[in-house]
């Protein structure tokens, strides 16, 4: 597998497709890059070159924790340095959930980037905040409060990452654990803060502000509310509306699979990547 060396990280990544615009494609949650492969593979059959990447602190990407900047922004630069590492931009550029956060604060960043938005599975709402920052940090802040970083070997996403690259198990025990806390409880308060947002990491006026082509497909449970995909559509002039679901569901949390299956979101996608201009295509 490739790695670049960006921003002081090492990033793992694949390019799946030989010819055609670049898509850049990004998961939710902290998951790997893999979970992305048969669908990047049923894109890449329609004519493009789609990037996946395993984020910082995510899939085999390396630790790596800085409270300089939120996590979600620190996710986007690293994107945004790879996509320059291999002359990828502009590109189309998409995600879901977490991986939908980074694609937006990219777009906000680097405008000049992206040629096109996919946003899936947005993210907002005090529901979300809470669960999501409980799960991403609070959770580890307990356990580091309780046990030290070794405590972090005893929790499944830090056993995955290390298993996936072992190099990982050195950065965890050599970090200074107050530095951890303090850095957890930064980002924990920045993820909190987008309680009020129409969307967690983008207000009001910067969804206004895109001028982009735009696909929202929104998710249809309580971390992924269908009324915060819709408002987002609302707020970004001109954007496509794509749900796969038509209703919200009873449930925190829809899994993937059972959310949309590859084959069908791929075709969704193409459809919406034929009406861009030839120029955004490719």
């Amino acid at each position: 597998m490739p790695i670049a060396d960006v921003n002081g990280i090492h990033i793992p990544y694949q390019v799946i497709g030989e010819t055609g615009g670049w898509i850049a494609l990004s998961p939710g949650g902290r998951r790997g890059m893999d979970e992305l492969v048969p669908l990047a593979g049923r894109i890449a059959a329609k004519g493009y070159r789609v990037l996946i990447h395993d984020r910082r602190n995510c899939g085999a990407g390396e630790l790596a924790f800085d409270d300089q900047r939120p996590e979600f922004e620190l996710w986007a630069d690293d994107l945004y340095a790879l996509m320059q590492h291999l002359n990828a931009t502009p590109a189309i550029v998409g995600g879901f959930s977490s991986g939908c956060r980074m694609s937006l604060l990219l777009a906000f960043k680097h405008p000049e980037a992206v040629r096109a938005l996919l946003l899936m599975r947005i993210t907002g709402g005090a529901f979300a905040a809470k669960r999501l920052a409980a799960k991403y940090y609070t959770d580890y802040i307990e356990r580091v409060e309780k046990g030290g970083m070794e405590a972090l070997l005893h929790d499944a996403h830090f056993r995955a990452l290390i298993a996936a690259n072992p190099s990982n198990l050195a950065r965890l025990q050599q970090f200074d654990a107050a530095a951890f806390l303090r850095i957890m409880k930064t980002w924990r308060a920045d993820l909190e803060a987008g309680a009020a947002q129409p969307v967690l990491g983008a207000t009001e006026a910067q969804l206004k502000s895109l001028t982009m082509p735009t696909c929202v497909i929104p998710g249809t449970d309580r971390t992924h509310p269908i009324e915060v995909g819709e408002q987002v559509h609302r707020l970004i002039a001109g954007s496509t509306w794509m749900p796969m679901q038509l209703k919200q569901q009873d449930a925190d949390f829809i899994p993937m699979e059972a959310w949309c299956d590859d084959a069908t979101l791929a075709e969704q996608l193409g459809a919406f990547l034929q009406t861009l201009p030839t120029h955004d295509r490719r």
